[in-house]
């Protein structure tokens, strides 16, 4: 599993020129799926997410999380973060999940975070200021083949 985090001021998502998900101050996750994904990787991503120290204290220093803050999250589907381009300039996708692997882990990802979301699937259009800018990429397969090795 994948995920781009930012740190966001508002961040919302439109299907069709309909808003279906919106945060204000908070944290804009596109989510990305990987065939092997399961719930190993949904609750590791889940706890990394909402236990993320980025936000300000009131020394100025990122210390506090999104559940700290009392901050939105919200989190969109992205297959497209195992596009691959290493031979030629059309991505390949195979390092993604069908849909049929990689919807219910989205939806457990979003349900564990209490999120907003997008619309699986769909057509999507991003908006989002981001906060800093503060971004990050998390993804489960190091970490979690690491904890197998010990």
């Amino acid at each position: 599993m994948r995920a781009v985090v930012q740190r966001v001021a508002r961040a919302s998502v439109r299907v069709e020129g309909v808003v279906v998900g919106e945060i204000g101050r908070g944290l804009c996750v596109l989510l990305g799926v990987a065939p092997l994904d399961g719930p190993a990787e949904v609750a590791w991503m889940s706890d990394k997410i909402a236990g993320l120290r980025i936000f300000a204290d009131d020394a100025g220093r990122m210390n506090r999380s999104v559940r700290e803050v009392e901050g939105g999250v919200l989190v969109i589907s992205q297959f497209t973060l195992y596009g691959d381009v290493a031979k030629g300039r059309r991505p390949s996708f195979v390092g993604a999940a069908r849909p049929e692997v990689a919807e219910p882990l989205y939806e457990a990802v979003a349900d564990a975070l209490s999120a907003a979301r997008g619309r699986f699937g769909a057509d999507m259009q991003v908006e989002l200021v981001n906060d800093g800018p503060v971004t990050l990429v998390l993804d489960t397969s190091p970490v979690l083949a690491r904890a197998e090795r010990a």
